[in-house]
């Protein structure tokens, strides 16, 4: 039975995480619960909307769409792709930076710029160094005697990896603090004993600072692999899903369906898809990370 004092600081308990729970309840979960629910109606957007029940028709329609297989494909290369890459990149920007380098605060200002940039406004920069009429990009390549003329955005074969450098420009910055900071907390011993014992840099990387890392990097992953599948605003303004639908990510071509076509039911339907199979990619991965750590732990 709960005494007075128990029931008083469950109480104070609710009421410090009501002013949280409230917002995430009215601004996530509800739009998440209407948009399940549009899924199996025949909702258009219309003035006058009047919905009728559909069961799964919306889920069939999308068994024979090859347009939105052909987007999740795109979006899954795209996601993969900026993930890892976005990995890499930072670990290796945030191994300089925990180096003690000359002018390092300067530095890691100077890395967290992209952090800083609206998405619209990384989009139109990088529009211009892509340029196939004077960009800088185009520029460097001719005065290095190659070819100066490449459509980098319009082109069939380099749209989807331009946009893809650009994904990762753009999420490096907090990959990268999160890194230097799991780097701070090493202790310096243990590569000094690692030192001592004549291990070589990649073999302190690999048996000091990889292990140590390795939950912060499962989590900051995982974080990145949502962001960057639900990425929009940047793919939008860089391409709108060109040149023939070459870059066309899930999220936009469930956002032309939806405000395009007006078809919500068969949008809504989509982002069940998507989500459902977000949550699938990354319990599988995160079950892998998990087991892989208690191996790693029982030895």
């Amino acid at each position: 039975m709960s005494t007075p004092q128990a029931r008083a600081r469950r109480r104070e308990a609710i009421g410090l995480v009501l002013p949280s729970l409230i917002p995430i309840l009215v601004l996530s979960v509800a739009p998440l619960v209407i948009g399940v629910a549009l899924a199996f109606t025949d909702a258009r957007l219309v003035r006058n909307p009047d919905y009728a029940f559909t069961g799964v028709d919306n889920f069939g329609k999308l068994v024979g769409n090859d347009l939105f297989w052909d987007s999740l494909r795109i979006g899954l290369i795209w996601t993969v792709g900026v993930t890892v890459l976005q990995l890499a990149a930072s670990m290796g920007l945030a191994l300089l930076l925990n180096s003690g380098l000359r002018l390092e605060g300067l530095t890691r200002v100077l890395a967290l710029v992209p952090w800083a940039m609206p998405p619209v406004v990384v989009a139109i920069m990088w529009q211009m160094i892509y340029s196939a009429n004077g960009g800088p990009l185009n520029a460097f390549l001719g005065g290095i005697g190659l070819p100066a003329d490449t459509n980098w955005l319009g082109d069939f074969a380099t749209a989807l990896p331009a946009v893809i450098v650009v994904g990762v420009w753009v999420g490096m910055p907090q990959t990268t603090v999160t890194l230097l900071a799991g780097l701070q907390q090493i202790p310096a011993e243990l590569h000094e004993a690692a030192a001592v014992d004549g291990a070589s840099a990649w073999r302190r990387f690999t048996a000091v600072t990889w292990p140590s890392l390795r939950p912060i990097v499962t989590s900051i992953t995982s974080l990145n692999f949502i962001w960057n599948f639900n990425s929009f605003s940047l793919v939008y303004v860089l391409t709108a899903g060109g040149p023939g639908g070459k870059t066309m990510v899930p999220v936009l071509f469930v956002y032309l369906e939806a405000f395009k076509n007006r078809e919500i039911g068969q949008a809504a339907a989509m982002g069940v898809v998507l989500v459902l199979l977000i949550v699938a990619i990354l319990a599988i991965y995160l079950r892998a990370q998990f087991r892989d750590d208690r191996a790693e732990r029982g030895r």
